[in-house]
This record gives structure tokens, C-alpha cells and sequence, in this order.
């Protein structure tokens, strides 16, 4: 099954009972842009706001890195987000936040979970109905679950290197892949880990935000150098561009892809992890 749907599919279908909208939108700190207060200006009808900062461990300083299955249960619960549902999700710039949402959803065991394909950039391109303010579900009792096969931890990544098993597969741009420009999150360190493929996430998506056809994306990932027919780990910055590759990889059938949780933004800044520069 495709992990993207159509903005045609979702008009359709917008007010079904057995259909919930997430507004996933987040920037870099350096965007100096609000997710929630665009969503306030401007959102899909029905629309409710899912904050990957909140939703996330806020324990650790690492950014949105995931909560507990139960911590997160009771926030989607909030949300008015249950596993009876189909969930779609967008974000403000065509398929990035989404796809981190997408993700998180799956691996807290919600399988009918997708991205609207162009985002929210490209339903209004096509001027289709907003709203404004703020939405207030119900809210709905969820169980906690989670999928452990679709994340990896720092330790779980070392053995993957010292192995030789599933390939890790780099979202982000070349410069900062090859270490030749400086990471934006202060205190880490430039470069990628031993072995690593670079497919910088904006290869998978095209320019009006959707994601691009399955073709195009298999060839983007063979130019790169990755055996699609072996497992793959997906890393970035700090697991949101990963996520987008991993939404790649599930159009390609590739649905069980897992994503380094902490990324370069925990890899970066281990003192002992091995890290090289250049090709």
C-alpha cells in the first residue's frame, strides 16, 4: 500500500467518521517559523496539530527523540487519534515534518497511518477549503504499543557498523554528509559514520512537495550506492529528514525501513563514535 494519498483522495473523503487530519508542521530553529502558530493561521478543515517537539521525550536534550508508548498514547489519545481510524498527515512545506510523524505513528503501532502527498503547500496551490483557529476533538482512550523492528538506538547502530549488516542511508545534504560545512546544531562534530550512503532528502521529493514516482526513487537510491534488496537503516540531522527516506522506501515496498532515533544530532556529539569526512 502507498504511504502517500492524494489531496483529491483526502477533499474526498475530508469529514468521514473513520478519518482524523494531523497538521505536522515543524522548522529548523534557524526557519524562525512556528508550526503551531501557522496551523492556527491556515490549516486542512478538521486539522489537528501534532507538535514533534512535545510528543517526544522531553527528558533527554536531544530534540523530539520518542516518548514512551505511554506518554505518547495519552497525547494522541488527546488528539482525538485512534488505531480504527485511516490518519493523514501533512506539513506546511510539502512531505518533511509529515513524514516524522508518519513514522512515529507506526512505530507506536498505528499502521493505518499516511501523508498527504504535496502537503499543505500544494492543497492550497490547488485552492482547496482551510480554516482558521484551533481544533478541540474528542478524545479517545489508546493503548500503548510499539514497534521496536522500525527504530534504532546510538547502541544499535555501532553494532550495525562493527557487523557489517543493514546499510545506513544519509538524508542530509552532501556538505554536511561530507563534512565540508558545519553541522547547525552547536558542539557537533562534522562528517558521517563509517559506511554510510548519502541520499539528501530532497532527492525523493519533487518540487511541487510530493514524493516522488517509485522509478525515480529506485534510481535515486542505486546512484547512490544502496542495495535495495538488503536491510536499510535511514539517518539525518535528528530523525526527521530519515523519516523521509523511510517514506520513500515504503513507496519502493521497503516498509519496514528503521530510523536512527538520535541521529547526527546524539552520533555528533558522542565522544567515541566513529566518524569519517570526505567521500
Amino acid at each position: 500500500m502507498d504511504p502517500v494519498v492524494s489531496t483529491e483522495w483526502l477533499a474526498q473523503r475530508l469529514g468521514s467518521p473513520d478519518l482524523r487530519v494531523v497538521d505536522g508542521s515543524w522548522f529548523m530553529p534557524a526557519e524562525a517559523r512556528s508550526g503551531h502558530e501557522e496551523y492556527l493561521r491556515v490549516h486542512i478543515p478538521g486539522a489537528v496539530f501534532f507538535d514533534i517537539d512535545a510528543i517526544a521525550d522531553l527528558t533527554t536534550d536531544l530534540p523530539h527523540m520518542l516518548p514512551t508508548p505511554e506518554a505518547f498514547a495519552q497525547a494522541v489519545g488527546a488528539l482525538g487519534l485512534s488505531r480504527e481510524v485511516d490518519i493523514v498527515i501533512y506539513d506546511s512545506l510539502g512531505i518533511r515534518a509529515a513524514a516524522r510523524v508518519w513514522w512515529t505513528l507506526r512505530a507506536m503501532g498505528f499502521i493505518r497511518a499516511f501523508v498527504l502527498d504535496g502537503g499543505l503547500k500544494k492543497w492550497l496551490a490547488e485552492a482547496r477549503h482551510v480554516e482558521t483557529g484551533d481544533v478541540h476533538p474528542r478524545a479517545v482512550k489508546v493503548a500503548p504499543a510499539f514497534d521496536p523492528g522500525l527504530v534504532r538506538s546510538a547502541d544499535e547502530v555501532r553494532g550495525l557498523l562493527a557487523s557489517g549488516g543493514p546499510r545506513l542511508v544519509d538524508a542530509r545534504g552532501a556538505a554536511r554528509f561530507l563534512g565540508d560545512a558545519p553541522e547547525p546544531r552547536p558542539g557537533l562534530k562534522a562528517g558521517h559514520m563509517p559506511g554510510a550512503a548519502n541520499v539528501p532528502f530532497d532527492q525523493v521529493v519533487a518540487a511541487d512537495g510530493t514524493l516522488r514516482p517509485a522509478q525515480e526513487l529506485t534510481a535515486i537510491f542505486e546512484a547512490a550506492g544502496v542495495d535495495l534488496a538488503k536491510p536499510i537503516v535511514t539517518t539525518c540531522g535528528s530523525g526527521v529528514t530519515a523519516s523521509v527516506l523511510a517514506l520513500a522506501l515504503a513507496r519502493l515496498g521497503r516498509d519496514r525501513t528503521a530510523v536512527y532515533d538520535g541521529s547526527w544530532a546524539e552520533w555528533g556529539a558522542l565522544a567515541d563514535a566513529p566518524i569519517v569526512t570526505g567521500p
